[in-house]
């Protein structure tokens, strides 16, 4: 009976879509996550009558065909970029981008990550950090005279030092962005790096040829819609339970078919 083998399929692939719905929901107040969505593809189909086929010998067509289906499979968790809101934290060191592209974080490992999580603070030496201390690329150096920073929106870092009247230009934050910016690889730990689904970073100052700018004091918060996900996760389940169902009818029939006398 080819139902249990499809329903089994649709039972895998709407674990699969709770578990992506549930990673969304537990990720509701995480600073600038990014929502993903299950896509599926359905699966091979047999034919018992192919379309297009020659019915007989004066050449008419079968229009339709009998085409079977084998049930679903997961194709894709498409991770959507739409801005989340932004939230005032008033700290120094908290940077939100308004628009497209990421910030560049040198890692341990020598490469560079990418993050649109703007949670900076400075090292023992000055260096603008993330919260796991991996420096902002390009490194920013913050005297350790000044008394107040600036960051802009075109991402220039201005501090004022004690008894100095101007401002003194200390650095240039840059974004990054992609042409396909789904393709990044995700690390963890607010983490992505370049693949080559992803193309190759194009890295700019805010502000320009379609980066987005920067908002000091701000951060981005995650772009969870909880009432969409609740209804996404009650519609999985109700197609577990669908499926789950074809099962036991299938259970049934074949019980049907071993009693027979």
């Amino acid at each position: 009976m080819r139902s249990l083998n499809i329903a089994a399929t649709g039972m895998m692939a709407q674990q699969r879509n709770v578990e992506v719905v549930s990673n969304n929901l537990a990720n509701m107040n995480t600073t600038s996550y990014m929502r993903r969505r299950t896509e599926f593809h359905d699966l091979l189909y047999q034919n018992l009558r192919r379309v297009g086929s020659s019915s007989s010998d004066s050449g008419t067509i079968v229009p339709s065909g009998v085409q079977i289906g084998l049930g679903v499979k997961l194709a894709a968790v498409y991770r959507i970029h739409e801005q989340g809101n932004l939230t005032a934290t008033d700290n120094t060191f908290d940077l939100a981008i308004q628009g497209e592209g990421f910030f560049e974080i040198e890692l341990p490992s020598g490469g560079t990550g990418y993050t649109r999580d703007g949670t900076f603070q400075l090292n023992a030496n000055g260096e603008m950090v993330t919260h796991d201390g991996y420096a902002v690329q390009p490194g920013i150096s913050i005297p350790s005279d000044a008394i107040d920073v600036t960051i802009n929106s075109s991402g220039e870092v201005l501090a004022k030092i004690q008894g100095q009247v101007a401002l003194a230009n200390v650095g240039q934050l840059s974004i990054s962005t992609f042409p396909n910016p789904a393709g990044l690889q995700a690390e963890g730990g607010n983490m992505f790096t370049e693949t080559p689904a992803s193309g190759a970073a194009t890295t700019g100052n805010p502000g320009e040829s379609g980066v987005g700018t920067l908002l000091q004091g701000f951060l981005e918060t995650s772009n969870v819609n909880s009432v969409e996900e609740i209804s996404n996760l009650i519609s999985a389940q109700r197609a577990y339970e669908m499926n789950s169902k074809v099962i036991q009818t299938s259970d049934e029939m074949m019980g049907t078919i071993a009693n027979m006398r």
